[in-house]
């Protein structure tokens, strides 16, 4: 019997093996396909080029797999997108010029409400660590709490 089970899985296993090793391996995306997934559509505002469905964006997208083809590189083709439709295809602004104040600010503003919290962190602290002044006792109330714990 377990002769028998072990010949059904050597013979599973003998035919699972070419048909594994006969599967194509994906493809690698080619560069412009990167670009299409990593530039902002100048047709469709707020998507990016492949998902847009205009013609244009489609136009676009064939002229870059035509560039590719033709053996353009990809620094060559970005640098004439960039000139064509200037920062309007770039998913996140250059950190140079006006596009720099889109990283300083958030930052800014993160260090300075960073530091009004602090401020008020130690304040508090502050505060609890010194004890309230205590206020003078009248004599007629020690001696009314005197006799109070003297009964009990």
């Amino acid at each position: 019997m377990s002769r028998r089970l072990l010949a059904a899985a050597a013979l599973a296993l003998a035919v699972a093996l070419p048909a594994r090793a006969t599967e194509p391996e994906p493809a690698a995306p080619t560069w412009h396909q990167e670009l299409w997934t990593g530039l902002m559509s100048p047709f469709c505002p707020g998507r990016i080029l492949i998902d847009c469905p205009s013609p244009q964006a489609a136009e676009l997208r064939e002229w870059i797999a035509d560039q590719e083809a033709a053996g353009r590189s990809r620094a060559d083709v970005e640098a004439q997108l960039y000139a064509r439709f200037g920062d309007v295809i770039l998913q996140a602004p250059k950190a140079q010029g006006f596009g720099l104040a889109a990283y300083l600010i958030p930052l800014a503003a993160f260090g300075a409400g960073g530091a009004v919290v602090w401020l008020f962190l130690r304040r508090q602290s502050r505060a609890r660590a010194e004890p309230a002044p205590l206020a003078a006792a009248d004599p007629e109330v020690d001696r009314l709490i005197d006799e109070e714990l003297a009964r009990r």
